[in-house]
């Protein structure tokens, strides 16, 4: 098969980049490996982490356009009650964690409006379920890919001037021989503040196997895990208590905190203000990341709340996943971790009553689209990130150390982001490292590797470090680098120049800037204060 532009991987930097790429008027393919798109917000089943100025600025213009389509689509189909349909910035779930908390199956829905005038005229083709297993390159140009059907004996070789590497671990970096790097670096290559005096490459923050629930009536307990036992036990030296607990560390402070577990509370979805300046919204971790809030719904149509877990005891950090031989035990573990930590709040779990567990807890595989119950793929925080002409570095963005100059303003940016430098707990036994971040900007460099000439990274594999993607790894962002990278394959082809040259070459960049301001890629931040 031959196209203009190949987006590997379809997560939301291959959707956003794929899309970038067909309304410019290039033939995309788009290649998938689990059943629905949208990656982090939909397969992995992880409700929007966002900044606290989403609503009005922050994010780019197609950005924008999914956020609005998801509370249109609520508005139109669920039968939301007239108080909640008026709500302007309705938050399904009314979670703490971010302002727009649903369902992953409703962003699956809009997602695939938005292709949905590209599939029907041909200009977008996606393939799906596959994976990349093999690339030819000539020289520092990729040449093919081969992608393998995951469930049948199949394979697919896609020809294209651009290959955008989308997937979620960077898996087009050792298959074209692009150089990356893994895990920490040391201080001496970057010079980050938190960064160890060795380079740790085998150090990464840890997956998450994640899952809904909703509480009602009955017994829904699971089967014991086979590796229960294990998990029960299991206490990390950092932990203050057994992993499968309500106290962990506190990501900020590192203080052992103990959270609360109260299942369907009658509160007001409309008082929740979802703002992590305010309140890291984790206090009580069942309307942390509540995708449905029965109240926001007239009255019988949830029998329960469902709330998203992904807490801190589900956090897998006993080996990585990437670059290891033993990757996909460690997955399985991943999972099993996830069902102990289920079984064990059905069973175990202290009760605000005196009691133990909570056996109305019920495992909702079809909100997650699986038939395990359990969020179709693995929540992987951190990349293969390429070698990159510019990488991001801690002190380019670090409240700490930038302070009121703000995060360091790039004159290729091309896009801008703002999380704070959140890493969970790490494979080489690290505990989190969480520092405050200015809004920064997104680095055209970040985009461009070292020496390959046609690839592009388009998601979490972009040129940060260990500590930096802690940052730039969310969902915001990663539309956003995608997005770039779909526009910047489409000038390059339209200017017969390189993306090294568009960076480079001043005329070239100021075009590609002007170019991203009228597709409404926000370059510069207005000024606002870091948290």
């Amino acid at each position: 098969m031959r196209t203009d532009v190949l987006v590997v991987g379809g997560g939301l930097g291959g959707v956003a980049a794929a899309l970038a790429a067909a309304r410019a008027g290039r033939s995309v393919i788009l290649t998938e490996e689990f059943d629905w798109l949208g990656g982090q917000l939909t397969s992995q089943a992880v409700p929007p982490d966002e900044h606290s100025w989403i609503e009005q600025f922050g994010a780019t213009a197609s950005y924008r356009e999914l956020r609005n389509g998801i509370r249109d689509y609520y508005r139109r189909h669920y039968p939301l009650t007239e108080r909640s349909r008026a709500w302007t910035d309705l938050n399904p779930g009314a979670g703490w964690v971010s302002r727009l908390c649903h369902e992953p199956r409703v962003a699956v829905a809009v997602l695939e409006q938005m292709l949905a005038p590209h599939l029907g005229s041909g200009r977008i083709r996606v393939l799906q379920p596959y994976r990349p297993v093999a690339a030819e390159t000539d020289g520092d140009r990729v040449t093919g890919v081969t992608l393998a059907h995951r469930d049948r004996d199949e394979r697919i070789d896609v020809v294209a001037p651009y290959v955008l590497d989308a997937t979620e671990t960077g898996e087009l970096l050792p298959l074209t021989g692009t150089e990356y790097v893994t895990g920490f670096e040391s201080q001496a290559e970057t010079g980050e503040p938190s960064a160890p005096a060795e380079a740790q490459p085998l150090n990464m923050q840890a997956v998450s196997v994640c899952f809904a629930l909703d509480h009602v009536d009955g017994d829904h307990t699971i089967d014991r895990p086979a590796g229960y036992d294990f998990w029960r036990d299991y206490k990390p030296d950092f932990w203050g208590d057994r992993l499968l607990s309500w106290k962990s560390p506190h990501p900020r402070t590192l203080e052992i905190v103990e959270r609360s577990f109260t299942p369907n509370p009658d509160d007001d979805p409309l008082s929740v203000n979802a703002d992590q300046r305010l309140n890291p919204g984790d206090g009580n971790l069942w309307t942390f990341r509540r995708i449905a809030a029965r109240r926001n719904f007239t009255d019988g149509a949830y029998g329960s709340d469902i709330t998203l877990v992904n807490w801190p005891m589900i956090d897998y950090f006993e080996g990585p996943v990437i670059d290891v031989p033993n990757a996909s035990w460690h997955l399985s573990k991943a999972r099993e971790l996830s069902y102990a930590v289920l079984y064990w709040m059905q069973t175990e779990a202290p009760r605000p009553d005196g009691g133990t567990g909570f056996p109305g807890l019920r495992l909702r595989g079809d909100v997650t689209g699986s038939a395990d119950g359990l969020a179709q793929a693995p929540y992987i925080r951190e990349s293969r990130r390429i070698r990159a002409e510019y990488t991001v570095a801690e002190q380019d963005l670090s409240l700490a150390v930038r302070g009121d100059h703000g995060a360091v303003s790039y004159p290729d940016a091309v896009g801008v982001g703002m999380y704070r430098i959140d890493l969970h707990p790490s494979t080489g036994g690290d505990n989190y490292i969480d520092v405050g971040s200015c809004p920064f900007e997104i680095p055209l460099g970040a985009l461009i590797p070292q020496r390959m000439e046609n690839l592009l990274p388009a998601g979490k594999n972009i040129g940060t470090t260990h500590i930096t993607n802690g940052s730039y790894r969310l969902h915001p962002v990663e539309w956003n680098v995608g997005e770039v990278a779909g526009l910047l394959a489409d000038f390059c082809l339209a200017q017969g120049e390189s993306p090294r040259a568009v960076r480079n070459t001043p005329r070239l960049l100021a075009d590609f800037q002007d170019r991203l301001t009228a597709a409404g890629v926000e370059q510069r931040w207005p000024q606002i204060a870091g948290y």
